[in-house]
């Protein structure tokens, strides 16, 4: 019975509770953003009215208001509301939840909403196990993510769920949502007598990253920064002062991972050295291991550059061996020269079309066989079979037997390497040409 009570004072007392979960909007008007979904006429303005709640995955950044927007929609609509964590939950906990579902909609035809924050915690068993209750109606699902759906949730439970984008807020939206705890007496700040400049709350709209908890924890501990000083006035120093840095909006298992890998990828083959450096940079500020940038760009100077220069694979090796000898943070050196070297050079695909352009044949010919004249004939055999016959040896032809062939006979002619006239391939280009046309005369 204490703990009871102790429990009830600690949430009567909004003092004990942070300035995010105090100003957890508690109806659709409160809601900031989201006007794609919410503004009159959109789909999920529409469900909520006609209290016909489909199965929904809400996807979306931190702090965009996937959990209070399931909690709204609780207070609008006449099914039960079960809320579940799926960080440390367990696929009994589920079942049990499952079955009181059922219990409830055959003795009291009540509906269930089940909520699921973090539903990408949840392995493929748990998923599993919620998936004939949400295809036979007796939850309805509403799951809340940060992760890309398509990796962290199964097909089967994805296809019976509508995936709904929550976006990040706008600064302008971050600055109302600042606005109504600074003017609210109840839950907000407004009880407390501190001077907050309006270049202040620019600044921290601007700088929340569309993240309204960040923008609020940020707000809450600059306002009792400034209680503590004789001017009381929240300015950008006091800011700078009380809140800490953000981190970086990234996760190595997550879709910016793939988003930011890809953007420092393009960037190098667009020959923009500055672009390569940011994202490599923001890949490695985030705590991305270097060796895995490092395998990226060996990896891109054969696959981008190729022989067009053939020193940028000869570097990444280099870049490689050295940033093992020296490690972080002087690693940063050589990584730095290596990417702004491949981001430089001459771009090839060729090596790309050579890799292709055979398998295909493979595939679609299977194993062709050896033309004899280029087999090997270790044995009297198969020197008498015909092994080796033929066969012309360039070296003694000034080093290329002009006319000859190397291809399995069905494939005579085919050419899977195109040097691009691009740094050192051009000059490849021209080599080949010339041995061509002698092949040709």
């Amino acid at each position: 019975m204490t703990e009871d009570l102790f429990g009830h004072a600690a949430k009567s007392d909004n003092r004990l509770s942070p300035l995010p979960d105090r100003m957890r909007p508690e109806n659709l008007t409160e809601i900031a953003g989201q006007h794609h979904l919410l503004a009159d006429g959109r789909f999920l303005e529409r469900a909520i009215r006609a209290d016909r709640i489909p199965s929904l995955i809400f996807w979306g950044p931190p702090g965009v208001g996937k959990t209070t927007l399931a909690r709204v929609l609780a207070t609008h609509t006449g099914a039960k509301f079960v809320s579940y964590s799926a960080v440390g939950g367990s696929i009994k906990d589920v079942r049990d939840i499952i079955h009181k579902a059922k219990t409830d909609r055959a003795h009291y035809r009540k509906r269930t909403i089940l909520f699921i924050d973090e539903i990408h915690r949840f392995n493929k068993a748990q998923q599993d196990a919620l998936l004939p209750s949400v295809e036979q109606g007796v939850v309805t699902l509403v799951g809340a993510t940060t992760e890309n759906p398509s990796f962290s949730v199964i097909a089967a439970l994805l296809s019976r769920c509508k995936v709904l984008e929550l976006k990040s807020l706008s600064p302008d939206d971050i600055r109302g949502v600042l606005n109504r705890a600074i003017h609210d007496t109840a839950r907000g700040l407004g009880k407390f007598e501190v001077i907050i400049d309006d270049d202040a709350l620019s600044f921290l709209a601007e700088n929340a990253r569309g993240d309204a908890r960040y923008a609020l924890t940020a707000l809450e501990m600059s306002v009792h920064h400034a209680m503590e000083t004789e001017s009381r006035r929240v300015d950008i120093a006091c800011v700078e002062e009380a809140s800490q840095a953000k981190a970086l909006l990234y996760d190595k298992s997550g879709e910016e991972h793939y988003n930011v890998v890809s953007a420092f990828i393009k960037s190098m083959r667009g020959s923009d050295p500055d672009a390569a450096l940011y994202w490599m940079f923001r890949m490695l500020e985030a705590g991305d291991d270097p060796m895995f940038v490092l395998r990226r760009m060996i990896i891109f100077a054969s696959e981008d550059i190729g022989n067009a220069d053939p020193r940028a694979l000869q570097l990444a090796v280099a870049a490689d061996q050295a940033f093992l000898r020296v490690g972080m943070p002087e690693g940063a050196y050589p990584l730095a020269q290596l990417c702004t070297y491949l981001a430089c050079a001459p771009k090839s695909n060729a090596q790309v079309n050579a890799i292709h352009s055979p398998r295909d044949d493979i595939k679609k010919h299977g194993p062709l066989p050896v033309p004899k004249k280029l087999r090997n004939a270790p044995t009297g055999l198969m020197k008498e079979m015909g092994y080796g016959d033929g066969y012309r040896y360039p070296p003694s032809e000034g080093g290329y037997a002009a006319g000859e062939t190397y291809l399995p006979d069905k494939l005579a002619g085919s050419q899977y390497y195109a040097p691009q006239p691009a740094g050192f391939e051009l000059r490849i280009a021209e080599h080949l040409a010339n041995l061509r046309s002698r092949g040709k005369q």
